[in-house]
């Protein structure tokens, strides 16, 4: 080492610190290999583990989505307890429980900073896992309504009708009230027709009712229709007149136009009126009456 000093021309100080770090590196050597290899395995055992998830996810029974939040949370919980046992063999005077310690300390602080963030996290994890809705559910929430495209760990993409692609964090959707159209195949709808009132009420019901049940997208097979004189209006009788039919909006839709044209139709062939609106006026006095002939004479 005196050779090197007089070549390197270094103060006796550094010099010292050069060998005592060289010293240093070679004893902590042996440890450097065995933490290596910790991580070597700590990789093998993280993509052991994200393959049997996927093989347990394969048989259709969790979402694609739930699939890769598992495989993250596994990977990376595995390389979290690798990195601190390499951490405590490589620095032996660092516990486990200080690391522990440690990196809580600094999640309370990342959890302050980014509060959104984590609960659009976890609310997307018991989304996926509770499955209130599926991709392609027609849901409604607040002043969103569309059809789900795709689910993510932070939010959920919803395609209105009018083709506007909506993005909604995931924690909207965990502490709101959410309506699943979709949920079953089948959806009540209903519509209000009148009649006048001089009409029989009992033929006009079954002349509805009839005509409903002919329509196709009316599912009679499903619950039977009902027609329930509901009211009475202003000028008519008005009828409720309820069915079931498919549960997307444009089943719904289609179904209403449907069913208003053969009721207009039926109750036409019936001689059944179907009043406008009327008015009466009552003026207080007399109204003076001109003869248009006679003054145009004059």
């Amino acid at each position: 080492m005196e050779n090197l000093a007089d070549v390197v021309a270094l103060p006796a100080p550094v010099l010292e610190q050069v060998q005592g770090w060289s010293v240093a590196a070679l004893q902590a050597l042996p440890r450097l290999a065995v933490a290596l290899v910790i991580l070597i395995l700590t990789g093998l055992v993280a993509w052991i583990a994200k393959k049997i998830i996927a093989k347990l996810g394969g048989s259709g029974r969790m979402r694609r989505n739930l699939i890769a939040v598992l495989q993250l949370l596994s990977s990376t919980a595995i390389w979290l307890a690798g990195s601190l046992i390499a951490l405590t063999v490589v620095f032996p005077t660092i516990t486990p429980g200080r690391a522990l310690t440690t990196l809580g300390l600094g999640s309370v602080a990342i959890g302050f900073a980014f509060k959104d963030t984590f609960e659009n996290f976890l609310a997307g994890i018991l989304i996926l896992v509770r499955e209130p809705f599926a991709i392609g559910d027609h849901i409604a929430c607040d002043s969103v309504e569309g059809e789900v495209e795709s689910i993510t760990i932070r939010d959920t993409h919803i395609r209105q009708t009018d083709g506007q692609l909506v993005v909604v964090p995931n924690a909207q959707l965990f502490h709101n009230a959410v309506t699943v159209r979709t949920n079953r195949d089948f959806r009540r709808t209903s519509i209000i027709c009148g009649v006048a009132y001089g009409e029989n009420v009992d033929e006009a019901r079954e002349v509805i009712a009839k005509a409903v049940r002919a329509v196709d997208m009316v599912r009679d097979d499903v619950r039977d229709i009902q027609v329930f004189a509901k009211a009475f209006g202003a000028s008519s009788i008005d009828f409720e007149i309820t069915w079931w039919t498919g549960s997307k909006p444009v089943d719904i839709r289609a179904s209403r136009d449907q069913v208003v044209a053969a009721v207009k139709r039926a109750l036409d062939d019936a001689g059944i009126e179907i009043p406008f609106p009327y008015r009466t006026l009552t003026v207080n006095g007399p109204i003076p009456v001109h003869n248009v002939d006679a003054h145009a004479a004059q």
